[in-house]
């Protein structure tokens, strides 16, 4: 039967089945119902908005971009996000979508915490982005209306979102805090770390190995 919350429809396809497993076996309850909801926040706002992403990709934008913060992909240290988007092209790949699709996929999940710029960008990229901007801090919840959002609410709680999805980004962030220079995750550390300092561009303009 097919699955539908607040009138948008979870493709059913072979992909989204076995990236919503993958989500239940390596992720908490808390960032798979987030990721289902950014899923479902995204494709709300494109249609009022008038894009057509992909529903396939965006699904799997949705459901990998946070994949970075349990399960790391590269041995060397990176940023949360890029470790997100290289699991979800080595997914697209490894399961013969092309090349353009996985990196349709990877450009939306690298961006998914950048201000500005994601929503300038392709349908997929920008609808991740408003889904993540939804359910975190709450943009555009103004002009979504009130029964999908419950609708969207009662499917996958909320619960305590906000403390124990900080608490996810302190957890996977802490050993690698290098990786948020420039980033908003470095708020996260500078809040909860005691003692963490956030490196300023200031800083490293001028401690650069140049004589002026």
């Amino acid at each position: 039967m097919t699955d539908i919350i607040a009138a948008v429809e979870i493709p059913e396809t072979a992909a989204v089945a076995e990236a919503t497993a993958f989500l239940h076996e390596t992720a908490s309850p808390l960032i798979f119902h987030h990721s289902r909801r950014v899923f479902l926040f995204g494709s709300l706002h494109a249609r009022d908005l008038g894009l057509q992403p992909d529903p396939e990709l965006l699904y799997i934008s949705a459901m990998f971009h946070d994949t970075g913060l349990s399960t790391p992909f590269s041995e060397r240290e990176q940023r949360f996000e890029l470790d997100g988007a290289d699991h979800a092209r080595k997914f697209l790949l490894d399961r013969g979508f092309s090349k353009s699709a996985a990196d349709v996929v990877w450009t939306a999940i690298a961006l998914h915490t950048t201000p500005g710029i994601p929503g300038r960008m392709d349908p997929v990229t920008a609808a991740t982005n408003y889904g993540v901007l939804t359910d975190v801090v709450g943009w555009g919840l103004d002009r979504l209306d009130g029964d999908p959002v419950d609708e969207i609410i009662a499917a996958h709680p909320r619960g305590q979102f906000k403390e124990g999805f900080l608490q996810e980004f302190v957890d996977g962030l802490k050993n690698r805090p290098d990786t948020t220079y420039g980033t908003v995750n470095s708020d996260v550390l500078e809040h909860f770390i005691p003692g963490f300092h956030r490196t300023s561009m200031v800083e490293r303009v001028i401690d650069a190995p140049w004589p002026n």
